[in-house]
């Protein structure tokens, strides 16, 4: 795992950790936007850093290392955290450990829920594949594939795919989809998705309001997996300064 700072460490601390198959550098525009407000710490997940070849570990294990980065680097606590989709799943799991103080946390399109035991394997190896044809790019795959993927995260997939390969996107889903959040703590949390993906982020958002009744859902109109983040960066930036300014 690897920490990318960025910011005056002496603004509040967010905390920016990726998703499956992608890299920090997804958040670069977001940071251009918030590096004067926030002292900035984008994680590199193992299996999807670029440059560096390396394995998907677990769930557990990749918040394990942010805890400890936490807890040795600020403090044991954050103002603000935001994770995208396996990120928030980590996230999410960093918070039912309780090792370390969270002020707000986002959750973007986090999976929080288990799969069918039947549906995993295909679903990890499928997935594989999709990522497999980001990085290969041939039309043929793409229209097969890529209904719910866009170009610029198809580009991102492509950066990191040569340092884990199938391998990292398969154990990555095995492990996201073979672990159910059982609890959660934090005062304020929120949970975002598109109306794009709403078949999948839906049950996601009921299990963590069953957990976390005063959770914020909201829900962006026309957008897919990611998209708000990648096609709105000023906006993220703008709700993240006001959810730290407004709830302090």
């Amino acid at each position: 795992m690897t920490y990318n700072t960025y910011g005056n460490d002496s603004n509040p601390s967010l905390l920016l950790i990726p998703g499956l198959g992608v890299s920090y550098e997804i958040f670069l525009p977001l940071i251009e936007n918030l590096k004067n407000r926030f002292h900035i710490v984008a994680v590199g997940i193992d299996g999807f850093l670029i440059g560096k070849e390396s394995a998907f570990t677990s769930v557990d294990d990749q918040a394990g290392q942010i805890i400890t980065y936490v807890q040795r680097n600020l403090g044991g606590h954050l103002d603000v955290a935001y994770g995208l989709s396996l990120g928030g799943k980590i996230l999410s799991r960093i918070m039912e450990r309780g090792e370390i103080d969270i002020d707000h946390a986002i959750l973007d399109a986090a999976p929080l829920l288990s799969l069918p035991k039947w549906l995993v394997n295909p679903l990890r190896y499928y997935q594989s594949l999709n990522v497999w044809t980001c990085y290969h790019w041939t039309g043929f795959w793409k229209r097969v594939f890529h209904s719910h993927y866009f170009d610029v995260l198809l580009d991102e997939c492509r950066k990191v795919w040569p340092y884990g390969k199938g391998k990292a996107v398969r154990d990555g889903y095995k492990d996201v989809y073979t672990n159910k959040l059982e609890s959660i703590q934090g005062a304020d949390i929120h949970f975002w998705y598109g109306t794009k993906e709403a078949f999948v982020a839906k049950p996601q958002a009921r299990h963590l309001c069953s957990l976390h009744p005063d959770t914020y859902v909201e829900v962006f109109p026309g957008m897919n997996h990611g998209q708000f983040l990648i096609d709105h960066p000023e906006e993220v930036a703008e709700r993240i300064t006001r959810i730290q300014h407004i709830l302090g």
